[in-house]
């Protein structure tokens, strides 16, 4: 199906991609030709609604615009980075469609144009979709609410996947700038780093929701991994947001910087495309 139009069919799967630094738009790695490769597989999508940690509100806002401005939200970087842009369209009928989807849930969700798309969001997607060629839209992140919060957005948006539209959460597995090194860019794993990853995975593997929405107390090095975990909720959108979270695949490209895991996962009926992908694990 690599390239190929949707059929009525097949579901697309949700995508939980890590974008670590926003280096990474000129510091492809491991995880340059993983995104690219992910995007090549998919069927296109029509759409494609992007969480990113980098938008936090207090209730969800949906980015409405026509032609979403690119937010080089960030300092201090080379000024190559300031100058790349993404030009995607925008889609403010599939922003109303979300919106009223999460306020039949009972979520107090409004359409917002005063936002676009941050590093969390293009970053990734100049690899994903490099002709910035598929509408996109990027839904707000509210960071004081718990990791079940978020995988009940996911639901409320997990029928979008049949009509085409591609959901992702943007973030980082593991999220730690305190104890990043500059000069390690595809450095060795942290072992700490790894524990926690073999513990998601594992828990996963079990199907244990409820684990996993507790890892914060639980997962070894939680709080070493997350000081704060906005990093890691947009996971828990993505597995929400799949028509069976617990077909997944995981797709590892490593840790860039020593404390940022670049992993990234597919869940749902659809993720079995990306199962042959050299990353898979």
């Amino acid at each position: 199906m690599s390239t190929s139009n949707l059929t009525d069919s097949f579901t697309l799967p949700s995508l939980f991609v890590s974008h670590g630094s926003p280096m990474l738009a000129v510091e492809p790695g491991r995880t340059g030709p993983l995104l690219a490769g992910i995007g090549a597989t998919l069927p296109r999508p029509r759409g494609i609604v992007m969480v990113s940690p980098h938008w936090e509100t207090f209730t969800p806002r949906v980015g409405n615009q026509a032609k979403p401005r690119v937010i080089h939200d960030f300092g201090g970087f080379p000024q190559a980075l300031y100058e790349l842009d993404y030009p995607a369209p925008g889609a403010p009928a599939l922003a109303e469609h979300v919106a009223q989807r999460l306020r039949d849930g009972g979520l107090p969700a409004n359409t917002d144009g005063g936002w676009g798309l941050d590093h969390g969001a293009w970053v990734p997607l100049r690899y994903l979709y490099p002709h910035a060629d598929v509408p996109v839209i990027q839904l707000s992140l509210q960071s004081q609410q718990p990791p079940e919060y978020h995988y009940q957005v996911g639901r409320l948006l997990a029928p979008l996947a049949k009509e085409g539209i591609l959901l992702v959460g943007s973030g980082s597995f593991t999220h730690n700038l305190r104890e990043l090194r500059r000069n390690e860019i595809e450095g060795g794993d942290a072992p700490h780093t790894l524990e926690f990853l073999r513990w998601f995975l594992e828990r996963m593997q079990a199907g244990d929701l409820q684990a996993l929405f507790g890892y914060r107390t639980t997962a070894p090095h939680a709080v070493r991994t997350h000081p704060s975990d906005e990093h890691l909720l947009s996971l828990f959108f993505a597995m929400g947001a799949a028509d069976d979270w617990t077909q997944l695949v995981h797709l590892d490209s490593g840790s860039t910087y020593h404390s940022l895991r670049m992993d990234a996962f597919a869940f749902g009926t659809g993720s079995r495309l990306l199962a042959q992908l050299p990353a898979a694990a």
